[in-house]
């Protein structure tokens, strides 16, 4: 069987025929998944988590048809992730969201049922492995930390981001995107869940340690109406509005996820 010219999200090609076309997508440790609080035991083994960002790293945002990309420059360790459940450095390559069509709803991980407007992803490779290509072929070679994101007050920090999405508005735009720092993004606490998973786009290679905040960060209605304003299609085809771009929980399969606080 060949592969689709295009997975996406649509009734034709979403989430659920992914697997006819990339098997790895019925894995034995598939993200994202529901968190269920009860069921989660702190581990008093985890370690607070390093982060650094060098503002200067970004360079670019791209409409590549499922997201907007936020690329950063990974060939060195300006920006890079280090600490809680991981072993060594790793660098972040890009950022992008995950946001539904209305605000009930879009993240891509659940908690005790609950789902958030939206997902913010940072998605970081592990340098021992020389390249994020590489990176993905082993099972430690990815940390992407996860953000949830509600709606409630705005968040001016945001705006810089929302800008941006004026220029890819279609699949394929890409912009220049200069001096920003994620961290501007973050909650207040570094609490965090963590489980080992998988890419949540195909091929869903299984080679994620997720990190995930406790805490979300809040938005505004106008504010996430704005990721909706931008287009799964190429310039000149018919509108296509990108939102429901989230991936529904999978199995656990007996995965245990920890927690770095009580």
């Amino acid at each position: 069987m060949s592969r689709p010219q295009n997975w996406g999200y649509a009734d034709h090609n979403g989430p659920e025929y992914w697997h006819e076309f990339f098997p790895l997508a019925e894995g034995s440790r598939q993200s994202p998944v529901e968190l269920q609080t009860r069921h989660i035991k702190h581990d008093s083994c985890l370690h607070p988590l390093h982060i650094i960002y060098d503002p200067g790293s970004i360079q670019s945002v791209l409409n590549n048809g499922n997201t907007c990309r936020f690329v950063f420059d990974d060939s060195n360790d300006k920006s890079v992730l280090k600490g809680g459940p991981l072993h060594g450095v790793y660098r972040l390559q890009q950022f992008h969201f995950h946001w539904g069509s209305s605000d009930d709803h879009g993240s891509e991980h659940v908690v005790d049922g609950e789902k958030y407007a939206a997902e913010l992803h940072l998605v970081h490779w592990n340098k021992l492995y020389g390249s994020y290509n590489e990176a993905v072929k082993h099972p430690d070679g990815v940390a992407i930390l996860a953000i949830f994101v509600k709606i409630g007050k705005a968040r001016p920090q945001l705006n810089l981001v929302l800008g941006a999405l004026d220029y890819i508005k279609t699949k394929g735009k890409k912009a220049d995107f200069t001096d920003f720092d994620p961290l501007t993004l973050f909650p207040m606490s570094r609490d965090y869940w963590t489980y080992q998973g998988s890419l949540t786009t195909p091929p869903c290679e299984e080679c994620v340690t997720w990190i995930i905040l406790r805490e979300p960060i809040t938005v505004s209605s106008e504010q996430m109406e704005k990721f909706r304003s931008i287009y799964y299609n190429i310039e000149n085809e018919p509108p296509c509005p990108m939102v429901d771009n989230w991936r529904p929980p999978q199995p656990l399969k007996g995965r245990e996820i920890k927690a770095s606080f009580d």
